[in-house]
């Protein structure tokens, strides 16, 4: 049918942003591009989605290919259709985000990925295609979530202080946080549990470790809250 054959020239792809935190720093995986177009750049793990894959699938079989990471949530943020978007034609991508333990992933490139590397997000200033607007979208949706529901649970270690958990909220909304009003507003959520346990081997004065309560936790997720200090 000439109609279909005028008609159905664009493609699909999946790109996807896996934040992850580290120290004080909120960090996003990257790949380094070895096939053109944009060779030897840094770019988001994505790809185009196979016909025999639907989106989510393409989402999770693209990550897994291109970095080694597999079996991670994965949500759908947004949709991307510039006409020009793409230098070889007509490709709509879907973005999609997830927040990860670094230390909970082994990384390793494969396939077009020359390199794949933890980036700060705060020094990306230019990636290939419109990664970079589909990066700070997702982060933009992280910044609404962290206000509406917990975030923690995924880029945390099991056992944490109140600073390092501060440093996180910080770090993604990019502005610091009254110390006093933060810990009054965490606290009263009772989402956190006391382990009656300090830091060890810290040069400063140690500070009491907490962990998430999951069933709390999962539980706040699910209903939502206002967070705001």
């Amino acid at each position: 049918m000439p109609f279909q054959n005028e008609f159905y020239k664009s493609a699909f792809s999946v790109d996807n942003v896996i934040f992850g935190f580290e120290g004080e720093n909120l960090k996003v995986l990257l790949i380094k591009r070895k096939e053109e177009p944009y060779r030897g750049e840094w770019a988001l793990p994505g790809d185009i989605v196979q016909p025999e894959w639907n989106l989510d699938e393409g989402a999770r079989n693209v990550l897994k290919q291109l970095t080694g990471i597999e079996n991670v949530y994965l949500e759908q943020v947004h949709s991307f259709g510039d006409v020009n978007r793409h230098p070889r034609g007509r490709v709509i991508t879907i973005a999609y985000y997830s927040l990860i333990k670094i230390s909970d992933v082994d990384i390793k490139p494969a396939s077009f990925a020359e390199k794949v590397e933890w980036k700060d997000i705060r020094s990306i200033e230019n990636l290939a295609f419109d990664h970079y607007e589909i990066v700070h979208t997702c982060l933009k949706r992280l910044r609404l979530n962290i206000k509406l529901r917990p975030i923690g649970f995924e880029l945390l270690p099991e056992k944490f202080t109140l600073t390092e958990l501060q440093k996180l909220y910080e770090s993604i909304l990019e502005q610091d946080l009254d110390k006093r009003n933060f810990r009054k507003k965490i606290l009263s959520m009772n989402i956190l549990r006391y382990h009656n346990e300090l830091q060890t081997g810290v040069a400063h004065r140690p500070a009491k470790l907490y962990s998430f309560d999951d069933e709390k936790y999962e539980e706040a997720k699910e209903n939502g809250f206002i967070f705001e200090v």
